[in-house]
Order: structure tokens, then C-alpha cells, then sequence
């Protein structure tokens, strides 16, 4: 049924759902994007799973957009792009306000999109050697459609300290920016999920939900109005001169203009 992830269900009613491209880091194609929301449907709607757990195969949990897809975004009409914004935005949507439990399992690095998508889950653990980064402005793009998780998730303050910079960081700093739970040994990390699953099994299901979604009404503003607002700047950015630049530069090994690092 999928190709670019995976889902698999124990007797339990544990879900696992993989992001399944490991040869590319798991990066973020349309296909992918589309997968992601149909399986976040599919999801939602049987009622024998308890508590899903968000992983990826390979070297790396998520290494943010695939930048081909992104690449084709330059040469399509202002529509499409909006579109294919859209499409991503609603898929963190839906994973967001999955209503079970979303427990993200994250290894090796996790890089833009990566990080939006550990933001949309209910709590993140990881191994201690990850690296992550919203490494968008250095292809001259913003971290849009991912921004209100990701705020969400960290609160404004600490957002600032990465949001705009590009900069990577390792698990010791997610965990204090709140991306994470807690971080253990890449050895431990299945036990560590697995204690995060096993309490959900003796709760109400239907508790567990509205529990979330009351969670969710409490929390930080991401309506429609937010949504619109991310799609609108990711869909500018790629209209402009520095995606154009960034992107290029990464597939033509080069500097993008802007980058005055002399290390």
C-alpha cells in the first residue's frame, strides 16, 4: 500500500509507523507527504490501535524536505505551490491532532522538516548521539509550515536560540529546548520506548483522546488562521531570489552567495 513508509501493529494495539526512505535520509518527498496524511487517517480511525510510534529506517530519522521536491517548486505556477504547501502543512496537521498517543522514536540526525515532525509528537525520546537543526535559512528558506510545532513545542523564547540560525545542536541541548524528553544510549532507546508505550495500555482509550484534544484546545493558537499564515510564507519564500540561490548552490557544491563563513 505505502512506499515511502511503512506501518506495522502488534497485538497489543501498538502502531508503528516508519519513514521508510532510508537511502535518502528519510528526507521529505510529495509521496511521502501524501503517505504520511493517508496513514494519519488510517490511524485515527481504527479503533484497535492504543498508541502509535513515529520512526524512521535507516542512518537518520528525518533529514527535513527533499530538496528535488523543493527544487520543483521554483519552476510551478503560484497555485501549485501553494498547493503542495498545503499538502505539507496538513500533513503535520493531521499528525498533530492524531487522536492517540504519538510517540517519536529519533536517531541520527533530524533536520528541518525532522524536527517539525518530533514537535507534532506527544513526547520525544532520543539517542544520545542525534543532531538536529532547522537548517532552512541556510537554503534560503524559513521553517514555515513546521513553525507553530515547533513554537509550540519549545515556547517562543527558546525557539529563538535556533529557529533563525541554521545552526545544528546536539541531544544534551534538544532535551533543554524541550524536543525532546530525554535522550539515552542508541543500545537503550527501544526499552526507553517501550516504557513510554506500556502506561498507555491500561488507560481508557477513548479518555486518552479527549484528553488530548482538551490538551490541545489549552495549548498554544494553531488554527486555521496559523496554518494559512505558515503556507502563505513557505509559498513566498520559494517565489523569491534566495531559495533559488541556496538550493542551487547545495546541488552545484558551492557557497551560496550570502555565505561569508570563511571556516
Amino acid at each position: 500500500m505505502f512506499e515511502t513508509i511503512a506501518l506495522e501493529k502488534d497485538p497489543r494495539g501498538v502502531a508503528t509507523l516508519w519513514l521508510n526512505r532510508p537511502e535518502k535520509h528519510n528526507a521529505l518527498s510529495a509521496q511521502m507527504i501524501a503517505e504520511l496524511s493517508q496513514a494519519a487517517r488510517d490511524l485515527a480511525a481504527d479503533a484497535s490501535v492504543r498508541v502509535v510510534v513515529l520512526a524512521g529506517h535507516g542512518k537518520s530519522f528525518c533529514a527535513g524536505g527533499d530538496l528535488g521536491w523543493m527544487r520543483e517548486q521554483f519552476d510551478a505556477t503560484p497555485e501549485l505551490r501553494a498547493t503542495e504547501a498545503t499538502k505539507l502543512a496538513m500533513m503535520l496537521n493531521a499528525l498533530n491532532t492524531l487522536p492517540k498517543p504519538l510517540i517519536g522514536r529519533v536517531h541520527g540526525n533530524a533536520f528541518g522538516g525532522g524536527v517539525g515532525i518530533a514537535s507534532v509528537c506527544d513526547v520525544v525520546i532520543g539517542a544520545d548521539h542525534v543532531k538536529m537543526g532547522l537548517t532552512e535559512t541556510r537554503l534560503g528558506l524559513i521553517p514555515a509550515t513546521i513553525g507553530p510545532y515547533v513554537c509550540a513545542r519549545m515556547g517562543e523564547a527558546k525557539a529563538r536560540r535556533v529557529f533563525m540560525s541554521g545552526r545544528l545542536f546536539g541531544a544534551a541541548e534538544a532535551v533543554d529546548l524541550n524536543l525532546m524528553a530525554r535522550a539515552v544510549p542508541v543500545d537503550d532507546l527501544d526499552t526507553a520506548i517501550e516504557a513510554e508505550v506500556v502506561p498507555y495500555l491500561a488507560c481508557a482509550p477513548g479518555a486518552v483522546s479527549r484528553s488530548k484534544a482538551l490538551l490541545r484546545a489549552f495549548g498554544p493558537r494553531i488554527d486555521e488562521e496559523a496554518i494559512a499564515h505558515s503556507i502563505a510564507e513557505l509559498s513566498a519564500c520559494w517565489a523569491g531570489d534566495e531559495a533559488p540561490e541556496g538550493i542551487g548552490a547545495f546541488f552545484d557544491k558551492r557557497k551560496p552567495k550570502w555565505n561569508t563563513d570563511t571556516n
